[in-house]
């Protein structure tokens, strides 16, 4: 999430060297459902979501989300933001859910390491997203699903290529 077009492009570059080539990004989507954010990033916000050609453990999200502060910090940096300049959530996805990282402890996330939690989003059902009580509420609609169900039919499609072949 930024308000800064450039913080888009260096955040891609970023994580990418960290995570591998992306392989599907979203749109840019106004972020304009919860002012939660304008405080401490300024107003205009957007969010996108990317993801990555290779899977990663979900061992790795604690470890991913230190990684994310880092380069957010870096990205403030950079940009020689007075505010926020980026915000970085890494999470993965199964065949049923969404999990995202965040350092906010709450009673229905569960504690990782250092400090990071599992935050679980949103159900995948057939074709649809199923959002929980405490689902944000930009991720409560329709606005991302065609990204996160693409998302998972690759990773499915992957899964399934993976068995075929003998892989894991």
């Amino acid at each position: 999430m930024s308000n800064l077009g450039e913080g888009f492009d260096y955040s891609e570059a970023k994580l990418a060297e960290a995570f591998g080539p992306i392989d599907r990004r979203s749109p840019r989507y106004a972020f304009d459902l919860t002012d939660y954010y304008e405080k401490e990033m300024g107003p205009g916000l957007e969010r996108m979501f990317v993801s990555f050609e290779r899977l990663v453990p979900p061992e790795a999200l604690s470890e991913a989300k230190l990684l994310t502060i880092g380069l957010e910090d870096e990205a403030g940096q950079q940009f020689r933001a007075a505010r926020r300049a980026v915000n970085l959530d890494p999470g993965y996805l199964t065949a049923a859910s969404l999990i995202m990282a965040t350092t906010k402890d709450f009673s229905h996330r569960i504690p990782l390491q250092r400090g990071i939690y599992a935050h679980l989003e949103f159900l995948f059902q057939k074709n649809s997203i199923r959002p929980l009580d405490w689902t944000y509420p930009d991720l409560r609609g329709d606005r991302y699903a065609a990204f996160f169900l693409e998302a998972r039919k690759a990773y499915m499609d992957e899964l399934t290529a993976g068995r075929r072949s003998g892989g894991g």
